[in-house]
C-alpha cells in the first residue's frame, strides 16, 4: 500500500484494493468472462458434489471399496498435489540459503503456488476422510510409530510455515510496516524449519508403501521408494515453477517490469537445467531400485510395457528435451519438457497409489464422476484464489515503500 492509499478512507481503500479501482457494478460486470463462466459452471456442479459426499458418504459418491480404499482423491489431490507444490521450498532455499538472488522475483509466486497446493491437497484429504473435526488429533495423540503420523504433522506444520512465508506480501498490501519488520526477522528460521519438514514428509509419503510389499506391484515397490518420491517431487516442483511462471507472465504480464521480462528467459533456462539434473538422478535411482529388488523379470509383461511408457515417455523424453533445450537455448522446449514432467509426476503417483496398488485383485477401480468433479473443483478454486491474490497483492512486483528482503 502506498503512502497515498494509507491516508484514504476505508471505503476508498476497499474500492482500490478489493474491487481494483472499480465500482461494485463495474467489478461485477468485469467478472463476466469466458474463463469465469467455465469456472462458475465447474463450481456450480462441484460444490454440491462435495456436499453430497459429506451428507451421504463415500459409498454414494465414489467407487471406493474395502479392496480399493485409496482412489483418485488421494492420488491426485494429495500425492500429486503435494509433489508439484514443492516450488516454494525450492525457491526459498535457493535464494535465501544458497544466495541465488537472481531468482528472487520468483520467490513470492512460488511460495503462493506452494501454499495453495498444500492447502487444497489437505482440503482433498478432508473430503476423502470426511471427518474434518479429527484433523487436530495428530497434535493430541502422538502416534510416533506411524509414518502417517509424521506425514500429518509435517503437512500441518509446513502449511503454517508457508502461510507465514507468504504473509509479508499480505501485510505490505495492508500497509502494516511494523508487522512486516518482525516477519523479516524470522523468515530465515522459517525457511530452515520448512526445509526439514519438506524432506521429511515428501519421503514419508513414499515410505507409507514400504509396508505394502504384497499389495504394490513389484515394478513400483522398492525399498528406495522414499528416495524416489523425494527426487521426483524436486523435479516436479522445478517443472511446475516453469509452467506457473509461463502462465503468470502471460496472464499477469502487465504487472511485471520490462527488466523482469528480460530476466525470465535466463531464469527459465536455469530452472530447466536443474530439472534435467534432478530427472537424471531420479532415473538412476529408478534403475538402481529395480536392480536391487531383482524386479527386471517383470519388464516383459504388460505391466513392464506400462512402466516403459512412464519412464521413457515421462522421464527419459523430458530429460533429453531439457538437455537439448539448454544446449540450444530454447525456452519453448524447456517449457514443453516441464509440462511433460508434471504429467509424468501425475502418471507415477496414479501408478503407485491406484493402478499398481492391489494390482492382482479381481476388482478393478475406476473413479466415479463425482470423484473427478471433486478434484476439478479444488483445482478451479486454487486457480481462482491464485488469480485473486496476484491481482491485488505485491506478488509479481514490489512496492517501492517497502525495503527489499
Amino acid at each position: 500500500m502506498s503512502e497515498h492509499t494509507m491516508h484514504t478512507t476505508p471505503r476508498e481503500w476497499i474500492r482500490e484494493n478489493i474491487f481494483l479501482g472499480k465500482t461494485v457494478g463495474e467489478y461485477i460486470r468485469s467478472l463476466i468472462t469466458p474463463f469465469n463462466i467455465i469456472a462458475g459452471a465447474i463450481l456450480a456442479v462441484g460444490i454440491p458434489v462435495i456436499l453430497y459426499r459429506f451428507l451421504f458418504g463415500l459409498g454414494a459418491s465414489t467407487n471406493l471399496s474395502d479392496t480399493n480404499p485409496w482412489g483418485m482423491w488421494l492420488a491426485f489431490d494429495m500425492f500429486f498435489g503435494v509433489a508439484v507444490a514443492t516450488g516454494g521450498f525450492i525457491m526459498v532455499v535457493g535464494v535465501y540459503i544458497f544466495g541465488r538472488d537472481d531468482y528472487k522475483s520468483m520467490v513470492r509466486p512460488a511460495i503462493l503456488t506452494g501454499f495453495l497446493g498444500y492447502f487444497f491437497a489437505i482440503a482433498g484429504l478432508v473430503i476423502d476422510l470426511g471427518r474434518p473435526w479429527f484433523l487436530p488429533k495428530p497434535f493430541i495423540y502422538f502416534g510416533t510409530a506411524s509414518v502417517l503420523f509424521l506425514v500429518a504433522e509435517h503437512l500441518a506444520l509446513y502449511l503454517t510455515i508457508q502461510f507465514f512465508e507468504f504473509l509479508p506480501a499480505a501485510v505490505e498490501w495492508l500497509g502494516w510496516r511494523k508487522v512486516r519488520h518482525h516477519l523479516h526477522k524470522i523468515h530465515i528460521a522459517l525457511i530452515i524449519l520448512g526445509s526439514v519438514l519438506v524432506m521429511g514428509h515428501q519421503s514419508a509419503l513414499g515410505a507409507m508403501f514400504l509396508i505394502m510389499p504384497s499389495r504394490l506391484h513389484p515394478l513400483w515397490y522398492s525399498t528406495y521408494i522414499p528416495y524416489l518420491f523425494f527426487a521426483s517431487c524436486i523435479a516436479g516442483g522445478l517443472a511446475m515453477l516453469i509452467v506457473e511462471s509461463m502462465i503468470s507472465h502471460k496472464v499477469f504480464g502487465h504487472q511485471v517490469e520490462a527488466s523482469d521480462h528480460e530476466k525470465i528467459h535466463r531464469m527459465t533456462m536455469g530452472l530447466g537445467k536443474a530439472a534435467g539434473y534432478t530427472l537424471f538422478a531420479y532415473f538412476c535411482l529408478k534403475i538402481l531400485s529395480m536392480v536391487h529388488g531383482f524386479t527386471w523379470q517383470h519388464l516383459w509383461s504388460g505391466w513392464g510395457a506400462w512402466l516403459g511408457v512412464e519412464v521413457i515417455g515421462f522421464v527419459v523424453l523430458p530429460l533429453w528435451m531439457f538437455t537439448r533445450a539448454v544446449r540450444t537455448d530454447s525456452i519453448k522446449m524447456v517449457r514443453a519438457a516441464s509440462i511433460i514432467t508434471v504429467l509424468g509426476i501425475l502418471v507415477n503417483r496414479f501408478n503407485v497409489v491406484v493402478i499398481g496398488l492391489n494390482w492382482n485383485a479381481p476388482e478393478v477401480y475406476i473413479p466415479h464422476w463425482m470423484e473427478v468433479m471433486g478434484s476439478l473443483t479444488l483445482v478451479t478454486l486454487g486457480v481462482l484464489a491464485f488469480r485473486w491474490v496476484v491481482n491485488r497483492m505485491p506478488v509479481l512486483y514490489r512496492l517501492p515503500e517497502f525495503p527489499d528482503e
